[in-house]
């Protein structure tokens, strides 16, 4: 059977994941601060999926949201209204014990260090520990390992107020990574490193949700460490605005580009037409498109092969097969014509959909695209 994987709208569309359980789903989540004529609206209507070992960096105005979301993601507020599961567990109405026991899998990286300036940066990094059952011989081991993994072997035993700020910061990611949380939580973590410290970090980000299945989201304006997210979500006006999965998004582009009707779209709009697909997923055999039903989607293959069998005559034969980065379905949007002929799964196959409005939206603004298009069908027939 076919698979849509349907997404609210300010969700991602483009993910070549399987389908998981996400460590971190919102639906509808809003939030006020304040109340009564006080009460101030920051949060709008957000919808958001985040999976095991992703990480996600979200980007943004100032003041735009995005650390109420993150607060609220970290239990450090309380979500009302909406619904927002982290880890399995809902959010709202949740106890303050529910609360407790959650974000003891978290780890947490803030801004401001908030190291206790009367204890060594290795006695700040043991307080993460001293939650759970570890022998003090594995606390030395992994406070020693993360220190030092930082560039702050040699500052192990210095108090705070004998730290540079860089080293400050560099203590207080230690201490949110040192647990090996299930997920982090990070506000601006390398805001006040250098590239060579900050490389570090993310590096280390990187190895924890490869190996250990951690989620990572990430708030930041540091353009630095953007080659690392899976996906980079922006946030407006307390509305996630757009939510791309990064290196998927460039592999679709680079299909759509190939296409001799969209080759002359500028890289901005080939993103915006990629942001737009939705993923479909087919099981081989199904059928993706039947000869005479009315045109609603342009597909493109992003994984497997599909069958195009026309009916001619009263003989019906496959005419063609197609595989990854070909593309299918775009005569019947731009003629208004019915379907000329039935496409089937060949194989387990994912294809990404454009919908008939977005794809003539992009014929309206671009000319060269409803020029090659023409050509390109004519060529064919």
């Amino acid at each position: 059977m076919s698979q849509t994987v349907s997404l609210p709208a300010t969700s991602s569309r483009l993910a070549l994941t399987d389908v998981k359980t996400p460590n971190i789903q919102s639906r509808g989540l809003n939030f006020y601060f304040g109340d009564g004529e006080l009460r101030k609206q920051v949060l709008f209507d957000n919808n958001l999926d985040v999976m095991p070992g992703e990480i996600v960096i979200m980007t943004g105005p100032s003041g735009s949201g995005k650390t109420t979301l993150l607060t609220l993601i970290g239990g450090l507020r309380t979500a009302k209204e909406g619904s927002l599961k982290v880890l399995k567990q809902e959010m709202v109405g949740a106890s303050a014990q529910q609360l407790v026991r959650l974000r003891r899998q978290m780890g947490f990286i803030f801004q401001a260090h908030n190291l206790f300036e009367s204890l060594t940066a290795f006695q700040n990094v043991k307080m993460a520990l001293e939650l759970f059952d570890f022998s003090q011989q594995e606390m030395r081991t992994r406070i020693t390992e993360t220190l030092t993994r930082l560039g702050l072997g040699h500052r192990i035993h210095y108090k705070p107020d004998s730290l540079s700020g860089g080293q400050r910061q560099r203590v207080a990611i230690a201490r949110g990574l040192v647990h090996k949380p299930k997920l982090i939580l990070a506000d601006e973590p390398t805001a006040a490193l250098d590239e060579k410290s900050g490389r570090e970090v993310v590096t280390i980000f990187q190895e924890l949700a490869r190996e250990e299945g951690c989620t990572i989201l990430i708030v930041t304006h540091d353009n630095r460490i953007l080659d690392v997210a899976d996906r980079i979500v922006n946030m407006v006006d307390g509305r996630i605005k757009s939510n791309v999965y990064v290196q998927e998004s460039a592999k679709v582009c680079e299909f759509l580009q190939k296409c001799d009707f969209l080759r002359d779209l500028t890289p901005r709009t080939l993103v915006e037409v990629a942001d737009k697909m939705f993923r479909e997923d087919f099981s081989s055999g199904d059928t993706i498109i039947r000869q005479g039903d009315p045109g609603d989607k342009f597909y493109l293959i992003r994984k497997g092969s599909v069958e195009i069998e026309a009916t001619r005559n009263g003989e019906t034969k496959i005419v063609a097969v197609l595989g990854e980065g070909d593309f299918f379905g775009e005569m019947a949007l731009l003629t208004d014509a019915p379907r000329n002929a039935t496409v089937r799964a060949k194989e387990q196959t994912v294809l990404y959909a454009l919908g008939k409005a977005d794809f003539l939206s992009v014929i309206e603004q671009s000319p060269t695209f409803e020029q090659e298009l023409r050509k390109s069908i004519f060529e064919r027939q």
